[in-house]
């Protein structure tokens, strides 16, 4: 039986409405908010989204909107496994761009036949971010640095150590007719190649990305170290009593979390750019924390999470021929996320609400059934 069939199963008619109507109600609302941010800055909102639709929805567009969603997913999902135990991994960003970059490094250096190369380049990734955020893991029990201000000085570091490295005298080299720097390119075996549509090619590691979303529910809903890992989410006494060593579950998480933090830089590196250069995608890290929020922690939330920011992304570069400034699609993508936060908040505590009154039904229902007086009952 599918989890979501289960849940919903397990919930009633009304908590169904809620959990199904949340995110619709939210979208609207942040829909109407930036139509109105639209009209207040002198343009017609009705018109700046026919145009982003009938943009976003041409057949070029759908393969930048598929291929920009995959790095956006496995972002989230990096981020997810830290939420899922109360962890804030702000350190993606610097973890995929020193994975991919070191990855690169190797790919260009040794040339195996496929499928071996790609292997070698992704295996290598993986290993890079998950020892990269390790390294707040261990700050975090061995020091109580908090993982926030640990992950956000290793992305400045992981910043500076790139374009150290990321140097002609060390392990890059000019681009012939530019002043661009890469690594030297990776060859054609270690390369993947992507699915053929009428608008591009959508990168082969999109499956990829599908893989690790299905293995993120597995593993998190179906596993003992998945239980391990939300119980000590939820509270590390808790999981102590319950015989779980915390100290070693929050360095394993966000290893883990970095090991699929250093595959977020992978679509793009085996399947388009095939070198890191200058130029080389970054901040998905940013964005792979509200799309992880707007999507719940939950695999298909997170990929719905990640296609509409993808749209809007790719959208907006209709926006300047309206005279709109691009910028706007920030503002949206901030409300979208901000709205979503708020209506989860009040649904919460709605629910709360609800399964308080069905307690306390059950229970006066228990004292009528026993023979006893309901308090405050008539003598």
């Amino acid at each position: 039986m599918p989890a979501w069939v289960a849940i919903l199963r397990g919930l009633g008619p009304r908590q169904i409405t809620l959990r199904v109507g949340a995110p619709i109600i939210a979208l609207v609302i942040a829909l109407v908010i930036t139509m109105i941010l639209l009209r207040a800055a002198g343009v017609d909102p009705f018109n700046a989204m026919t145009s982003m639709i009938d943009y976003g929805t041409t057949s070029s567009s759908v393969v930048e909107i598929l291929n920009r969603a995959t790095g956006y997913y496995l972002s989230a999902i990096a981020v997810a496994i830290g939420f899922r135990m109360a962890l804030f991994n702000i350190g993606v960003d610097g973890q995929y761009r020193m994975a991919a970059m070191l990855a690169a490094v190797l790919g260009g250096a040794v040339a195996l036949p496929a499928p071996l190369g790609q292997i070698l380049v992704i295996v290598a990734a993986m290993l890079v971010g998950g020892a990269w955020a390790a390294i707040a893991g261990l700050l975090k029990v061995t020091r109580g640095v908090s993982e926030v201000i640990s992950t956000i000085m290793l992305n400045a570091i992981a910043t500076g150590l790139i374009a150290y490295l990321l140097n002609p005298a060390r392990l890059a080299e000019v681009r012939p007719g530019s002043n661009n720097v890469a690594t030297p390119p990776i060859p054609e075996s270690g390369q993947v190649p992507g699915f053929e549509l009428a608008g591009g090619t959508v990168f082969g590691l999109i499956v990829l990305a599908v893989a690790v979303g299905i293995a993120f529910h597995v593993v998190i809903n179906r596993t003992r170290f998945g239980y391990d890992l939300r119980i000590s989410g939820l509270s590390l006494t808790a999981a102590r009593a319950s015989g779980v060593d915390s100290r070693r579950m929050i360095v394993t998480t966000m290893a883990l979390s970095g090991v699929v933090a250093g595959l977020v830089g992978m679509p793009e590196l085996l399947g388009a750019s095939y070198q890191y250069s200058l130029n080389f995608p970054a901040g998905l890290g940013f964005t792979g924390i509200a799309i992880a929020l707007l999507g719940r922690n939950n695999p298909f939330g997170i990929g719905l999470a990640a296609l509409l920011f993808s749209f809007l992304d790719q959208s907006s570069d209709v926006l300047q021929l309206n005279d709109v400034p691009k910028e706007i699609v920030l503002v949206m993508q901030g409300t979208v996320v901000l709205t979503v936060v708020i209506v989860y908040e009040l649904v919460r505590r709605f629910e709360i609400r609800l399964q308080q009154r069905a307690v306390a039904a059950e229970l006066a229902a228990g004292h009528v059934i026993a023979g006893e007086k309901p308090a405050g009952g008539p003598e």
